[in-house]
């Protein structure tokens, strides 16, 4: 029986790869240095796997921003737009990469950044590939060569790993009228067969290729494509050993399909159905190996053997162990690096860290099933499985986990209001009178510029060097001046700012019961954009105020309306290690509960506008259609749960970001929110079509300028992206913001797109005053 990994994290146990990044990007170290930090972080993840045990080491799984912008410049599928990078002979093909992910605001040239959304139902976002009709590929990066040949040249003979075909042009989006993506599969079959070819001839055994979405429903199209594909790929390269890789989801009605394909092995998640593995091997051909997915490659609990090794057997019975190879279910970009750089007990107590394993233990935890597995296992295996059972019971019998306060406020559930008092179109009159707000409103999603001196002040305070009374006045006074700032540009509905919070969501569990904390627990979100999710390990609670006190203190500091500034119950759980204990539904009603009473706190304290985050209730949808409606049902009830209860003249806002909500355009008019605030400036409004065709009923907030971009949009910009929203949406339901926070942003970029936000939300009165 072999090991093997489909994926390491990639950003340094350290982060050392964000750091590099943003030190290359402002122009403190040349190329040379950023480059010499990826290959410490390739070298170190390399040889940390070979010394666990892992047969079939991944190579290619590193990148500077996204695997899949990797595989766009590998292709040489530019979009026109960057041709200009290319030709300015100061540019390499790194700095043309970051344009792509980034945009472009130098040499005379302003070119916007490629569409980004989420990686399946992950928090990881990826860039999109643009297509055109007829376009032609070409291989324009070695990358993936020349890791593998830098993999050889410390020893390790590694098993590259490629993102297929089929996936690749599915992941994208055609930008012209007149075919379908998938028609490109030819033009593009030529180039991945060069790749192929090159690895083979350099010494490349096994090949991994990532085919997500054969885990997903496929058109008819897209079936016939897989099998012309790899039959193409077997013909020109029969030697070559391909590890075919799905997950996420279970292969069900493909799976006839993925076991006709003609390669050497098949990956499949048995961590999201391991329910599938019964029907794989009834059905799965002589010649086929199998790679069981048995490790959690999505979050942070310890591997149960004992139910791990009953797949493993069950499949060893059928199969022999010669055709089983081990595996993490998926790639590890999603959980964080070494549990072992977690040493403060306070925020996560040793009880709970002995539940929990990171990529390095998870990585053990492969080896160590291949040994138990064996007819021999060693003594050192056999008292980690001993250790192991142990932790899974002390788990199961913790009273950490169970509160019953939490449980009688479940068992109550159903008299908690989930719909508001009056219909929206009653509840925007009784808001207009005492908001008093103009058309085309503006406003921003909610956070500013979390500078050096901010963050500072937080690790100070973290590490006793400064008193919370310090701290507090520091925050105060940085309060104070975002509120000026805004004041002086002219938005008309405020923001704090949210200085006193390190994240979105983890800044809410801190305060949250049935949370714990880590100090290393970092995972990408996208390009350097770090995130360090709690961990929900028991029921929730809400012991005291969360954000009361920080949203009075803004609304005191001026006459305009301040928003306050949540987290939604689904995004609370989506953005978090979730426990594995019970339902995914019930975690969330019992966040949705806890924020309901903060909710209803801010609404006594005189907060009158509401902004109840869910960027993530679309990241959640099962990625099988036919599975959607019971998630979406409980998480637009969740969501209800937190909101309902105010008054008619309490406006709730809600905020979404890089979403497709064409198929749950009419769960997101159930969630009934007062304003949605949406992502639609790289799509340049093509997302509003959804809501216009649904004849959406309440207001929308469409994002028209990208924060995940350094650049600065002009006013010209932002009122043309204005105009092309009005077409299709009344401009009385018309808001005007960003795409989303401003955190990572600077304050110079910051208030310079603001003032010209607010300029086209002016030009747009003027314009439309008239008509209204």
């Amino acid at each position: 029986m072999q090991t093997h990994n489909l994926g390491y994290p990639r950003i340094g146990k350290k982060r050392e790869l964000k750091k590099a990044c943003e030190q290359y990007w402002s122009g403190k170290i040349i190329q040379k240095e950023l480059l010499d930090v990826s290959r410490r972080i390739i070298n170190e993840n390399l040889k940390l796997q070979q010394e666990a045990g892992i047969d079939f080491i991944p190579v290619n799984d590193f990148s500077f921003y996204d695997h899949v912008l990797d595989m766009t410049l590998t292709l040489g599928a530019i979009p026109q737009r960057y041709h200009d990078v290319i030709l300015n002979k100061a540019n390499n093909e790194l700095d043309l990469y970051f344009a792509m992910a980034r945009g472009y605001q130098k040499d005379g040239l302003d070119i916007t950044a490629m569409e980004m959304t989420k990686w399946f139902d992950t928090n990881y976002h990826y860039i999109v590939p643009e297509f055109s009709k007829g376009q032609s590929f070409k291989l324009l990066s070695n990358k993936i060569i020349n890791e593998f040949i830098g993999a050889r040249q410390i020893g390790i003979n590694a098993k590259p790993v490629i993102l297929g075909p089929v996936s690749y042009l599915l992941l994208g989006k055609e930008k012209e009228e007149g075919f379908e993506k998938l028609d490109l599969i030819d033009n593009l079959l030529s180039v991945y067969l060069e790749i192929l070819k090159s690895l083979q001839s350099h010494g490349a055994e096994y090949i991994q290729i990532d085919e997500p979405f054969l885990a997903l429903d496929l058109t008819d199209k897209a079936k016939e494509a897989y099998t012309a594909v790899y039959a193409k790929i077997q013909k020109e390269l029969p030697n070559l050993k391909i590890i075919l890789t799905t997950y996420f989801e279970g292969l069900e009605d493909n799976l006839p399909l993925a076991l006709s394909l003609p390669v050497d092995t098949l990956h499949v998640d048995l961590i999201r159905k391991p329910e599938q593995l019964e029907n794989i091997l009834a059905a799965i051909p002589e010649n086929l190996k199998l790679s069981l997915g048995v490790v959690d490659g999505r979050n942070i609990w310890k591997n149960d053997f004992e139910s791990s090794l009953q797949l493993i057997r069950k499949a060893k019975e059928q199969l022999g162990e010669k055709r089983i190879l081990i595996a993490p279910s998926s790639s590890l970009l999603h959980v964080p690096y070494d549990l072992d750089l977690e040493t403060k007990e306070e925020s996560l107590p040793a009880e709970i860290k002995q539940w929990m394993a990171y990529a390095k233990q998870k990585i053990k935890e492969v080896a160590l099933l291949r040994d138990l597995s064996s007819e021999n296992p060693s003594a050192e295996s056999l008292v980690a499985f001993g250790e192991n059972k142990k932790a899974i019971e002390n788990k199961r019998i913790s009273t950490l986990i169970h509160d019953a306060k939490v449980q009688q406020q479940m068992d109550a559930l159903d008299a908690v209001p989930v719909s508001r008092q009056s219909a929206f179109t009653q509840r925007k009159v009784q808001q207009q009178e005492i908001l008093k707000l103009p058309l085309f409103p503006t406003t921003t999603i909610g956070s500013f510029p979390q500078t050096k001196e901010v963050r500072s002040w937080r690790s100070q305070f973290k590490k006793g060097e400064i008193s919370a009374e310090r701290y507090t006045d520091l925050l105060k006074e940085e309060t104070k001046n975002t509120i000026q700032r805004q004041e002086k540009i002219g938005i008309d509905v405020l923001v704090h700012g949210e200085f006193e919070r390190n994240d979105m969501v983890e800044y809410f569990g801190e305060q949250l019961k049935g949370f714990a904390f880590t100090e290393n627990g970092w995972v990408q979100s996208y390009g350097s954009r770090c995130v360090k999710p709690p961990v929900i390990y028991g029921d929730v609670s809400r012991p005291e105020p969360l954000t009361v006190f920080w949203s009075q203190y803004a609304q005191s500091l001026t006459s305009k309306w301040v928003k306050g500034m949540l987290t939604g119950p689904v995004t609370i759980l989506q953005w978090s290690f979730v426990r594995n204990d019970q339902s995914r539904k019930d975690t969330a009603n019992q966040i949705a509960l806890a924020i309901r009473d903060e909710v209803l706190d801010l609404e006594k304290a005189g907060i009158r506008i509401i902004q109840i985050d869910e960027p993530a209730i679309r990241e959640g949808l099962p990625l099988r259609k036919k599975d959607a409606a019971v998630y979406l049902k409980w998480a637009v009830l969740a969501f209800r749960i937190s909101a309902s209860s105010v008054k008619d003249d309490t406006q709730i806002h809600t905020h979404m970001c890089y979403s497709e909500f064409n198929d749950i355009i009419n769960h997101i008019a159930d969630m009934d929110a007062d304003v949605i605030t949406i992502e639609c400036s790289r799509s340049q409004m093509e997302l509003l079509d959804a809501f216009a065709d649904f004849e959406y009923p309440n207001d929308i907030g469409p994002g028209v300028y990208d924060i995940h971009a350094p650049r600065v949009p002009s006013k010209e910009e932002m009122v043309k992206l204005l105009e092309k929203a009005a077409k299709v949406i009344p401009s009385s339901q018309l808001w005007v913001n960003p795409d989303c926070g401003l955190k990572t942003r600077g304050w110079d970029e910051t208030e310079k797109a603001l003032i010209e936000m607010v300029n086209a939300a002016k030009e747009m009165q003027k314009e439309f005053a008239a008509i209204v």
